[in-house]
């Protein structure tokens, strides 16, 4: 049932989405933690399900490229009827709209199996790939076995290894924009931050941050943090969104807009009750303000 469902709306890889300009002029939505139980501790998800229901609402009216969801699909790992509810909502995403789902820790656990991934890839699929959009290479990583791979270091080791192919490839074709997608951010401010329960070790970050830099990855987009956090190392930026599910700190539940263009990507954080009615990505003029702000 649930695998049926997934393979209806993982589909259009690599489409000009009809509405949407191609080329260099596209803009995509990023969306994270829906996390289906986090509001009431996993006895129920109604709040859950009406903030993603609005924003999926959302993305069919604005007709995004395509729509990435940075983990923490659920609250409770493997839950059944948590996992049906994200699937059933996310299904009623516009077909011609790609959705790209991300594992978070709470899919695959903090520290994950053998037996975690199996499970979630049983239903979602692959916890790592590419996809390409326009002048955009997406590579999506599972960064709870980069976080935490005490028990998958096989697992770990073959994502690298696939990571360094899959730039290589990109670079030979000439891509202009590889941008990264994961659910637990590098950092949240700087590359030399200390270690804590919201981004990757000092010594898997340094690892990858230079496997990424050297082929001119700029940009890397997560979530987990349930709060909007920016970062940069060097040229390389960090964003961190916000959740569509429960929000921490003074932040609010929303979706970040993106757009990509010859000079790079610009993106800003709306919440859910400032959404803009319409995107005009030639004249999408964020990046002269600040990213983290919300209308």
């Amino acid at each position: 049932m649930m695998k049926n469902l997934l393979s209806l709306f993982v589909i259009g890889i690599g489409l000009v989405v009809p509405g949407v300009a191609s080329g260099q002029d596209l803009f995509f939505l990023q969306m994270s933690d829906p996390q289906f139980g986090m509001y009431t501790a996993n006895a129920s998800f109604a709040q859950e399900s009406a903030n993603l229901e609005f924003a999926i609402s959302t993305a069919n009216r604005l007709h995004p490229a395509f729509v990435v969801m940075s983990g923490d699909l659920v609250n409770k790992p493997g839950d059944k009827a948590q996992i049906e509810e994200y699937l059933h909502i996310t299904h009623k995403l516009d077909q011609g709209i790609p959705l790209y789902s991300i594992a978070g820790n709470h899919d695959v656990g903090n520290v994950p199996t053998p037996e975690s991934l199996a499970a979630y890839r049983q239903v979602f699929g692959r916890d790592y790939y590419s996809f390409r959009n326009g002048a955009i290479e997406g590579i999506v990583l599972n960064s709870s076995i980069i976080q935490h791979p005490e028990k998958v270091m096989d697992e770990e080791a073959r994502q690298r290894e696939w990571l360094e192919g899959e730039l290589k490839k990109a670079v030979a074709e000439h891509v202009q924009w590889i941008v990264v997608f994961q659910h637990i951010p590098w950092f949240l401010h700087n590359a030399d931050e200390q270690d804590q329960y919201f981004n990757i070790p000092h010594e898997a970050r340094i690892r990858y941050l230079k496997i990424l830099k050297d082929s001119g990855v700029r940009y890397a987009f997560a979530g987990h943090f349930h709060q909007n956090s920016m970062g940069k190392d060097d040229a390389f930026e960090m964003v961190t969104t916000g959740p569509i599910g429960r929000p921490l700190g003074d932040a609010t539940s929303g979706i970040r807009i993106v757009s990509v263009s010859e000079r790079g990507l610009c993106h800003r954080y709306y919440g859910l009750g400032n959404l803009p009615n319409q995107i005009d990505v030639k004249a999408f003029a964020v990046c002269a303000r600040n990213p983290l702000e919300t209308p």
